[in-house]
């Protein structure tokens, strides 16, 4: 399971930034796109957390898509992942995308492991750069 700190990657990701810079609405959306795309092309599956809005935290999932995570105003963003890899890191190997050095030194202590924004658009590349190359050989046949 790859848990993903959504406004870590907004702020790390150019393009992402830039569409912050406009509304973060739309920097959130294209995130959870990119993230959609992933976690069809890799097989793994795939949560993103925002800091959120509102009096309590909220989940959305859309059929066959990622699992989006606001942690409502009392809380933060990373107390959610946190809670999630302390809930399952016994039963599943969790992966924390992550720039936050306390929030990897955190999930490192609950079990977890973590990766950072460019490791993870390293791995998103690599995802599609494999799904391009078995369409290729598909055609090929």
């Amino acid at each position: 399971m790859l848990v993903v700190d959504g406004h870590s990657m907004i702020f790390q990701w150019p393009e992402l930034r830039a569409l912050h810079a406009k509304t973060t609405a739309s920097a959130r959306e294209h995130l959870a796109r990119l993230l959609t795309r992933y976690q069809d092309s890799s097989g793994t599956h795939v949560c993103v957390v925002f800091d959120g809005k509102g009096d309590r935290s909220t989940e959305e999932k859309n059929p066959g898509g990622i699992q989006v995570f606001y942690s409502g105003s009392s809380k933060t963003a990373d107390s959610v992942i946190e809670r999630i890899v302390a809930a399952y890191s016994a039963k599943y190997e969790i992966v924390v995308a992550t720039d936050d050095n306390m929030e990897r030194t955190t999930v490192e202590t609950f079990g977890g492991s973590w990766i950072s924004s460019e490791q993870l658009a390293l791995e998103m590349r690599g995802a599609d750069a494999d799904v391009s190359a078995r369409i290729d050989r598909l055609r090929r046949r």
